[in-house]
């Protein structure tokens, strides 16, 4: 185990520094995949499709400080959203927390090494491609339950 201190249990997303929010994203690169929304029932798809700046291999934006200007939709994740997090897949420690359940063992701040969430299969490294090669999104949905075998 991580001699972090387990901070995600005693703060509120809004106590959390800046440092301590970002060290909660696990690195899976699943919230990068394209989603669909149904228009009629509000329903999220997951594509195995990834945004362009994704480094599929190692599950890290290209360019993460410049990339809401690259990608003009990406979404950011912010404390104040919480409540809008419900799309993002079961494993992810920012839904995990929001919904009061604690994280995974395979999650670095866990584990103690980034290695663990590939280890772990829940990483898209190797499981997905690239928005520039995928063609049309409605091909490429995905069950993201099956993806993450948490």
């Amino acid at each position: 185990m991580s001699n972090v201190t387990q901070f995600w249990k005693t703060k509120n997303f809004d106590q959390m520094s800046q440092m301590e929010w970002e060290s909660l994203c696990d690195g899976c690169g699943q919230c990068c995949l394209h989603k669909l929304q149904n228009a009629d029932t509000g329903d999220v798809s997951y594509t195995n499709v990834a945004c362009r700046l994704l480094d599929i291999n190692r599950c890290r934006c290209k360019n993460y400080q410049q990339r809401t200007r690259l990608v003009p939709d990406c979404i950011v994740l912010k404390p104040e959203l919480v409540d809008q997090f419900g799309w993002l897949p079961t494993t992810c420690a920012y839904r995990l927390i929001a919904e009061g359940k604690d994280l995974y063992d395979w999650h670095p701040l866990i584990s103690g090494t980034h290695e663990s969430v590939h280890k772990a299969k829940i990483s898209i490294s190797g499981k997905a491609i690239s928005e520039r090669e995928a063609g049309d999104l409605e091909d490429h949905i995905i069950n993201i339950d099956e993806l993450s075998n948490a």
